[in-house]
């Protein structure tokens, strides 16, 4: 790396003058976006295709089996406790999971994705009925729902085989549910308790409503950076002016640089049923927990399907990607402020995964209307809608203001 100290600055500079892969800024149609990323891609080193960690918990039926250190019977995978558990004498023992979650190739998996458009072939979305296994009766799907409950007798139903589908982009892996209702629950009571100007009949009543589990889809992209800078640092120093008084002047000194920098699970939601803005503030997820996809870990729960296409999602972590390596270039400039004039980035080892996370749902009533709030179901974070009461904000507003006046009399 070449170029001047890179320290670190809190202000957010202007946009350079001119920003590199021009072609994916201009807003297009699915299909054109996957040539345009695809003649880019073919400039690039090929990717690497790496594998990731899963997490801790197996499904049935795919644990390793293991002789119990205490009395030799068999052990069996406990998905509870996330161990291995002797059903006789209950030793229990970590279980390390030997499959992984792997990375997967994004231009040969968009290249194949071109060619099924050109085939003809259909999308995932639409309309299917699926008969009940438990009361024969007939449960209908539409759009990008894949996982429900038969309304009839509440069974479990799936749409066959639809996460693992060559029409479109499988899924990788799941983060399973960590966080069950109960604690749900006392996780949604302690965020309404610490509102802000929320209205004190929120915070006496209890808060409940039922609570819906969805696995929503995620894509995960890493690429490895590579970028070359153009711009200048500008240095502060002062000097007496005619009136005695002193004057910030800046020396300005050009500079130029280039860096590296991974981006290593960077998550874009691959859905339009919830606000992008409200998910995002539910991260960061366990991604350390990820398993290898089973469809039995979706039994009892909604899960939906993408319907935000993998190169529409590329552009969205790339824009993301531009704001954080813009950040990294003023830092690499230093000085008191910047000048960036050119940035060129190129990417290469490009990778995704096709994830599903998990998330409890909830409406809550007051006063006549209805609030959503929804839970990271890995972590226990809480984001949603609220209301507030005008009073208090009124009285803290005065408050603020008649603590202002007090200062400004003491000043005078």
């Amino acid at each position: 790396m070449t170029g001047s100290d890179p320290e670190t600055h809190d202000d957010d500079p202007m946009l350079p003058e001119r920003h590199v892969l021009e072609a994916w800024e201009v807003p297009m149609t699915s299909p054109e976006l996957t040539d345009r990323i695809m003649s880019r891609l073919d400039e690039l080193p090929a990717s690497a295709a790496t594998g990731g960690e899963a997490g801790r918990t197996l499904p049935e039926g795919k644990g390793r089996t293991f002789p119990c250190e205490s009395c030799g019977a068999d052990l069996e995978f406990n998905i509870g406790q996330q161990q291995l558990r002797c059903p006789f004498c209950g030793f229990t023992k970590d279980l390390t999971p030997q499959t992984q979650v792997s990375e997967q190739d994004l231009k040969s998996t968009l290249e194949r994705l071109v060619e099924l458009r050109k085939s003809g072939a259909s999308d995932l979305a639409g309309t299917q009925v699926v008969i009940c296994d438990a009361c024969r009766a007939e449960v209908e799907f539409t759009g990008t729902l894949t996982s429900t409950r038969c309304p009839y007798c509440g069974s479990p139903v799936q749409r066959e085989n639809v996460h693992r589908t060559e029409r479109g982009v499988p899924v990788d892996g799941v983060v399973p549910f960590q966080i069950d209702k109960n604690r749900a629950q006392t996780q949604l009571r302690s965020w309404v308790n610490s509102l802000w100007f929320a209205p004190n009949d929120l915070k006496k009543m209890a808060v409940t409503g039922d609570f819906q589990g969805v696995y929503l889809p995620f894509w995960s992209y890493d690429a490895m950076t590579y970028t070359r800078y153009r711009g200048e640092r500008g240095d502060a120093y002062f000097v007496e002016g005619r009136d005695g008084k002193r004057e910030r002047r800046v020396r300005w000194t050009p500079v130029s640089g280039e860096f590296q920098q991974f981006f290593d699970d960077l998550l874009v939601s691959a859905g339009t049923s919830l606000p992008k803005a409200r998910l995002e503030v539910l991260e960061p997820w366990p991604l350390d927990k990820c398993l290898p996809f089973d469809e039995e870990l979706l039994a009892g729960y909604l899960a939906r399907t993408y319907d935000i296409p993998l190169d529409k999602g590329f552009e969205d972590a790339r824009r993301r990607m531009e704001v954080t390596l813009r950040r990294e270039t003023v830092g690499h400039i230093g000085g008191d402020e910047q000048r960036v004039h050119d940035i060129d980035t190129s990417y290469s080892a490009l990778t995704y995964k096709h994830l599903l996370l998990p998330v409890w749902l909830q409406a809550y009533p007051f006063r006549g209307k209805s609030f959503q709030v929804m839970i990271n179901a890995a972590t226990g974070e809480v984001q949603g809608d609220r209301p507030y009461s005008a009073w208090k904000i009124f009285f803290f507003v005065l408050f603020i203001l008649t603590v202002l006046l007090i200062v400004y009399g003491f000043s005078q």
